[in-house]
């Protein structure tokens, strides 16, 4: 693509850079030059004009985005992703359902390291979405790009980004009293329910037990939910403590405990017979952001969460504090 001034004798079909007002109004920026727009800017006095114009294989901005696009999501209906119609040089993905968003990092890095006016923005991965929400947007900056560099990024990128809805639509959250404390498991339900909502996921009632192993494990061996969450009235404090025990006891297994994140240090995962268990941290009675919300969204969306994937949350797992928390970062 050649980009620069060009006498108004050479510009028809050209693609204008900037607007240029004229007396019959303005011409605006991207439009492609026929002979009554050159009539009209000779007319305003002018004689060149700032404009781009494509080379043999160039591939116009819209064209190139809306390629680019569907090679990133070749089926957008399997992928549950939406492409929007390209304009500017840009073309949308959207969601078209609640889920999280699967990722392809490397494809995407790829892609945009092809050509600097080639890019792929996205949200970050495993990011939970709602219906219609904006996924990535890729962006053709200029106003063509070599075809042969398109044809490369399309290449690279091919089937980067999917949505995964929710495939576990029922949920049982149980929780622990301690002994002198009366907990109703209101505030609890609500935040997990909530949180459950967004993604389509029903929740059982409320359901609370003493805070001992045995009444947790027959509570856990009793439900036919098809994922567990456990948050007890006393934090867990090691993979030994009360309630992964109670995994324990009712059959299950307890995979890992711990997490880099905070807050949501105190989680821990599992599972019984074939269904999986989160033993929630404390801070999830909060609405706000914790370590939780990756792990719980993650699983009730059919994506495994192992405890490698749990140790790879560090680096950007230090969120907002919550004021509700017993012990602040800071006291």
């Amino acid at each position: 693509m050649r980009f620069g001034s060009v006498p108004l004798e050479e510009a028809e079909g050209a693609i204008l850079a900037h607007s240029v007002k004229t007396g019959a109004g303005k011409l605006k920026k991207g439009r492609l030059l026929e002979p009554a727009d050159l009539a009209a800017l000779r007319e305003a006095g002018h004689d060149e004009v700032i404009a781009a114009r494509l080379d043999p294989g160039d591939i116009a901005e819209d064209e190139a985005a809306a390629r680019l696009a569907e090679a990133l999501v070749p089926d957008p209906e399997a992928a549950g992703l939406r492409i929007g119609k390209a304009a500017t040089g840009r073309a949308n993905l959207f969601a078209t359902a609640p889920g999280v968003v699967e990722i392809d990092a490397a494809k995407i890095d790829a892609v945009n390291a092809i050509h600097p006016m080639i890019t792929v923005a996205t949200v970050p991965r495993w990011q939970r979405m709602a219906a219609r929400g904006m996924v990535a947007t890729v962006k053709i900056i200029s106003y063509a790009v070599p075809g042969a560099s398109l044809d490369r990024a399309c290449a690279m990128g091919s089937d980067a980004l999917r949505l995964r809805p929710a495939t576990l639509i029922r949920a049982e959250l149980i929780q622990t009293e301690v002994a002198g404390t009366r907990e109703d498991g209101t505030k609890g339900q609500k935040a997990i329910g909530d949180r459950l909502d967004r993604l389509g996921v029903s929740l059982a009632p409320v359901h609370v037990v003493p805070h001992e192993a045995g009444p947790l494990s027959q509570a856990l061996a009793a439900s036919d939910a098809e994922a567990l969450f456990i948050l007890t009235g006393s934090a867990t404090s090691d993979i030994a403590d009360t309630a992964p025990e109670a995994v324990r006891m009712a059959g299950g297994q307890v995979h890992h405990y711990g997490m880099p994140v905070d807050p949501g240090n105190l989680l821990f995962i599992g599972e019984l017979r074939g269904r999986p268990v989160v033993g929630l941290p404390g801070c999830a009675r909060s609405p706000a952001l914790n370590g939780a919300d990756w792990v719980m969204e993650r699983i009730l969306c059919g994506v495994e969460v192992t405890p490698r994937d749990i140790s790879g949350m560090g680096v950007g797992g230090l969120l907002k504090e919550v004021p509700q928390r017993g012990r602040l970062r800071e006291g």
